[in-house]
């Protein structure tokens, strides 16, 4: 009896210093951010986050911070990043005036939010889950883990070492490594959603909004929403019961009152549906006209034509033109982007019948063999993407190689190479795409890409 009413004095004690200590709110929720091998130090991080900073908004038409609805976005930003937990990254938020639905988080703290999902939001809770959910990608670090495991994959450790503790965006860049728009770092994987919905589950929480706000918004998104919101999908693959594990990781916090509208959402809101945002489309138009450009003379139209081959079907630039017949490989690209034994800008298309591979995985691995023995510095970044193609399973394959493009010191550019895999009807050979434009271009053209390859069809 003396034993047990120790113990049930020393539980009733520990309950008594965890109310003394004045823990934070959400100081006992359950999930912790996840973590893992990373060789970005915390200063290297946020170094390289600046710098994609200042790509980024070059690249992006991004409202100032002195615009009411930047300004309201900060704050909204600022109180939900007061609960993020682990490393206290000086955290930024930015409003890009683009009307696709999409947010994004580069590494260290910024956070980009488009104006077409503060239109799309529905309620501060949602537009509060949105950020929550990027802040946790920051928290977790899953840029810089995503990209520690490539160069891990590219470089001996023992190298690694000493190779960061040199100028970082120098010896990112030799390694084909960066994260500003379209970086293959900043495409999360479905493990990294359902983390970064966990924790943001929290961080509403402790933020005084209704966590349930956040899968619902995912779920409009994608019901309501297809045509402006393919970007987000890509980023943000969807890794199934978010509604249900978000419920239960809901139902171990105790039950409060959530913050309803403010009027600073609703003036944020009214100003945001009185904006014309531009398209995607408009935004690389728009890059291309610009003297600081290197896409000049290559720059898709936004009028497309119909390319009729006997395997398949695809749309392409009206300005663009196509090399090859109905029964062979074909090259779309614009007439400039194509030299006498090169391809600097456009796509190729063509099939592949593997020798033994049983499956498209396989294939698509013995195809990227067969392509590296004709370009050995062709190497695949990340890991390949299970896609769909109107309908149709798919893999996605990042690629980096030696663009034919010289820059001014004569040094040859590096090129991004975009493939894509499908079956074909017979399922004994590949239709296979590849994407091409110099690394520091394919932001601009990777809209047009989209466009064409969502417009492919296999016969």
């Amino acid at each position: 009896m003396q034993g047990g009413s120790r113990s049930r004095g020393m539980r009733l004690l520990a309950l008594a210093v965890v109310i003394s200590l004045g823990l934070p709110p959400g100081a006992l929720a359950r999930v912790q951010p996840s973590s893992g091998f990373d060789l970005f130090s915390a200063d290297q991080e946020v170094q390289v986050g600046k710098q994609a900073t200042a790509d980024t908004n070059k690249q992006l038409p991004v409202l100032p911070d002195s615009d009411p609805i930047a300004q309201y976005v900060q704050q909204l930003g600022a109180k939900l990043a007061a609960h993020a937990p682990g490393q206290k990254w000086p955290y930024n938020f930015h409003v890009v005036n683009q009307k696709e639905i999409n947010a994004f988080a580069l590494p260290g703290g910024p956070i980009y939010v488009n104006m077409g999902t503060i239109q799309a939001a529905e309620s501060e809770s949602e537009l509060a889950g949105v950020m929550a959910h990027e802040i946790s990608h920051v928290v977790q670090r899953h840029a810089t883990r995503a990209a520690t495991k490539q160069m891990v994959a590219q470089v001996p450790l023992a190298v690694l070492g000493g190779f960061l503790g040199r100028g970082i965006a120098g010896q990112l860049a030799a390694l084909g490594i960066q994260f500003g728009v379209g970086s293959y770092f900043l495409k999360n994987s479905r493990q990294a959603e359902k983390e970064a919905d966990l924790l943001g589950t929290d961080i509403m929480y402790d933020s005084g909004y209704d966590p349930q706000a956040m899968p619902r918004f995912f779920q409009i998104i994608k019901q309501k929403y297809p045509s402006r919101s393919p970007q987000f999908l890509s980023d943000h693959p969807d890794p199934g019961n978010r509604i249900v594990y978000v419920s239960t990781e809901i139902k171990t916090l105790p039950p409060k009152q959530f913050v309803q509208n403010s009027p600073q959402f609703a003036q944020a809101k009214q100003r945001a549906l009185g904006m014309k945002p531009l398209s995607a489309q408009e935004i690389a138009q728009q890059q291309k006209q610009s003297p600081a450009s290197g896409v000049g003379s290559v720059a898709p139209s936004g009028n497309f034509r119909q390319l009729q081959h006997n395997a398949f079907t695809i749309s392409y630039p009206d300005n663009w033109k196509t090399f090859g017949d109905a029964n062979s490989a074909v090259t779309i690209a614009p007439e400039a982007g194509v030299g006498q034994d090169a391809i600097a800008y456009g796509v190729i298309i063509n099939g592949f019948q593997p020798e033994s591979a049983n499956s498209l995985d396989s294939a698509t691995h013995e195809l990227i063999a067969q392509l590296r023995q004709g370009n050995p510095d062709l190497r695949q970044v990340g890991s390949d993407q299970d896609i769909k193609v109107n309908g149709v399973s798919a893999k996605s394959v990042d690629m980096v190689g030696t663009s034919p493009i010289k820059d001014q010191q004569g040094r040859a550019e590096r090129e991004r190479d975009w493939l894509i895999t499908l079956p074909m009807s017979d399922r004994q050979h590949v239709l296979y795409a590849v994407f091409i434009a110099p690394d520091n271009d394919f932001g601009q053209m990777r809209p047009a890409f989209e466009n064409m390859l969502r417009s492919l069809h296999v016969k």
